[in-house]
């Protein structure tokens, strides 16, 4: 391979200084007074590292002519098709991730990200290192908001959700809902107690018998799921939930915790999870791609 030659030369030219300093370092002791014990001394002592080095470097070069012989023999022909057919080769069995890692590497020159408001998407500008360039639309995602569509008005918020919840938990839904007030500011425990006051909707009254409740995000830590999983179990209709109304959060009873179907429903969303999971959840360290 080229860069097992390119290794070769550098380590023979420097093998071929490292024996002119012997040679060098031999003749400068051969010409020393013998009566000058130090001096000779010390030119030994020369003599024998340039001699100690060039060993080295002979070694070295020795190694390397064993370890590139060793190495399969690249079929030129058979590299080049798959080239020409970077799918298969991708797609391969064999193709790890940081043989795909490569693989980009050796492509790709650089990738430009831009972005469209007026269609929502994101543009992918690609350089190849051949000096072509690909141009690609994505669609963004707005994960974590509700559609235009969903924003609930306050006063209909209030009106359906006043006197279910505390204000202070009033106040929270309403902010994660996106349900703003007219300033568009955030709502606050006093202003949620004003509107409802306004609209003549009582407190809560937490003396009221009512079936006990906990949310999606506290359902997934009791069962040992995520709540992307409870979400699925309550759509496929394992796990009673409701709403007080759309966006608003889920209501789970704490009893259907319990029932049959909603643990074997857990345990085979845990049974899909990859072999290596409980580690990776356990693992605090933080990655970074290398380069």
């Amino acid at each position: 391979m080229k860069a097992d030659n390119e290794i070769r030369q550098a380590l023979c030219r420097e093998l071929e200084e490292a024996r002119y300093g012997a040679s060098l370092a031999a003749r400068r002791y051969d010409v020393v007074d013998p009566t000058k014990r130090l001096v000779a001394r010390e030119l030994e002592t020369r003599w024998n590292t340039a001699l100690e080095r060039v060993a080295h470097l002979e070694d070295r070069i020795a190694r390397h002519d064993v370890a590139a012989a060793l190495r399969p023999k690249v079929d030129r022909a058979a590299l080049m098709a798959l080239a020409r057919d970077l799918p298969a080769t991708w797609n391969a069995p064999g193709t790890d991730a940081r043989t795909k890692q490569r693989i980009t590497h050796i492509l790709i020159r650089e990738v430009v990200l831009d972005r469209d408001d007026a269609t929502n998407e994101a543009l992918v500008t690609i350089h190849w290192n051949g000096g072509r360039h690909t141009e690609l639309r994505v669609s963004r995602v707005r994960t974590g908001r509700y559609p235009g569509d969903r924003h609930p008005n306050p006063v209909e918020a209030v009106r359906k959700l006043g006197g279910q919840l505390p204000d202070r938990e009033l106040a929270v839904t309403m902010n994660r809902m996106r349900c703003k007030p007219a300033d568009g500011n955030a709502w606050t425990t006093v202003r949620v107690r004003e509107l409802r006051e306004r609209l003549g909707i009582g407190a809560f009254d937490p003396t009221l018998p009512r079936a006990e409740t906990i949310s999606a995000d506290a359902a997934a830590t009791r069962l040992g799921i995520c709540v992307g999983s409870i979400h699925k179990l309550i759509r496929a209709g394992v796990l009673p939930a409701t709403q007080l109304m759309q966006s608003a959060p889920w209501q789970i009873p704490v009893t259907a915790l319990e029932t049959e179907d909603v643990k074997i429903g857990a345990r085979e969303i845990a049974g899909r999870r990859p072999k290596f999971y409980k580690r990776f959840q356990e693992d605090k360290t933080l990655w970074l791609p290398s380069l």
